[in-house]
């Protein structure tokens, strides 16, 4: 982005539903520029005088689960209900190139292509669970331009998937049929996560051992504490390819919202979430801060290569920078 675009062009563009400005502000908003940040600020300030209401979804799975497939059938399934989808497709950072392959518009392509939907492919830039530094805003964009629902789609399952949990207000872990080793290798924690469990990939041959991973995934779940006293967490089986039981799926999907909705739990939910993003918020800032710091930055290449080489500890190194950081 060589320019600041306008402000006041870009918020009319949002609110218009226009997809190219909703495009055109993400990218503003994933900028590092210091400009670009302080116009991103602008502008959220400005569209969240109006916010939306969008049923946030995030959705994970094991590598192969077929998150992609599911997602662009549901999509379509959804807008060919009058809904507007907005898709937010995470894709791997390498940490060692620092590239991304950013194909979810090439395995959505029909989804990308349909009118009443968004697709956006962004990279994780190295953050755990897959989930961008400035997913949260790009949400509030999304609502912003009218999507009412809104699916956030991660790399996988991980001990940091608790990064999607904390901005959606259901999350859905799909898995694959045949339990076994996928349920030995699925962690504690991402059962206490989800709001229900699909075994995908359940057509054809796939029917019987979904039906068995089902009922596997059901009796782990009761050794979990559901999140709200309100719902228990289904199993159920679908098809991402067919389409079988997607409708289904999403009809648990909005009865969770209506009982959280009538009970309470899904604004307390919300409340709780903003709170845990301002902590995040604060902790990206100050350790950019810390990074930036003149004298910190003076200091950081001789303590690597001290704590490269053992010379000194990486404690030490630790001291040494955070009184740097402080003397002023």
């Amino acid at each position: 982005m060589a320019a600041v675009p306008s402000i006041t062009d870009l918020v009319e563009g949002v609110r218009s539903a226009d997809r190219a400005s909703l495009g055109r502000a993400i990218t503003l908003i994933e900028s590092s520029l210091p400009d670009h940040r302080a116009s991103a600020q602008e502008l959220l300030s400005q569209l969240l005088a109006n916010p939306g209401s969008a049923h946030r979804v995030g959705i994970t799975g094991v590598p192969g689960v077929g998150k992609s497939t599911f997602i662009e059938t549901l999509g379509e399934t959804l807008t060919s209900k009058g809904h507007r989808v907005a898709v937010l497709a995470v894709d791997p950072t390498s940490t060692r190139t620092g590239g991304s392959i950013l194909g979810d518009k090439t395995r959505m392509s029909s989804l990308a292509n349909d009118d009443a939907a968004f697709v956006r492919p962004s990279p994780t830039a190295g953050e755990l669970g897959g989930v961008t530094r400035m997913t949260r805003e790009t949400i509030l964009l999304c609502e912003a331009a009218g999507f009412d629902v809104v699916l956030v789609e991660t790399v996988g399952v991980g001990q940091s998937e608790t990064a999607v949990a904390d901005m959606v207000d259901f999350f859905l872990v799909l898995m694959l049929p045949g339990a076994g080793d996928e349920l030995q290798g699925i962690k504690k924690g991402i059962l206490e996560l989800a709001d229900m469990i699909a075994v995908n990939k359940a057509d054809g041959n796939n029917g019987q051992r979904a039906a068995a991973a089902a009922r596997e995934y059901q009796i782990a779940l009761h050794l979990t504490a559901p999140a709200s006293p309100h719902w228990t967490p289904p199993v159920l089986t679908c098809a991402g390819l067919t389409g079988e039981g997607v409708e289904t799926l999403w009809s648990h999907v909005e009865q969770h919202r209506r009982l959280l909705s009538e009970s309470g739990d899904l604004e307390r939910r919300r409340e709780e979430q903003r709170v845990r993003w301002m902590w995040s918020m604060l902790d990206d800032r100050l350790l950019e801060a810390l990074r930036t710091h003149p004298e910190v930055g003076k200091l950081l290449p001789e303590l690597e290569s001290q704590v490269r080489s053992d010379v000194t500890t990486p404690v030490s190194a630790v001291n040494t920078l955070i009184e740097a950081f402080f003397q002023d």
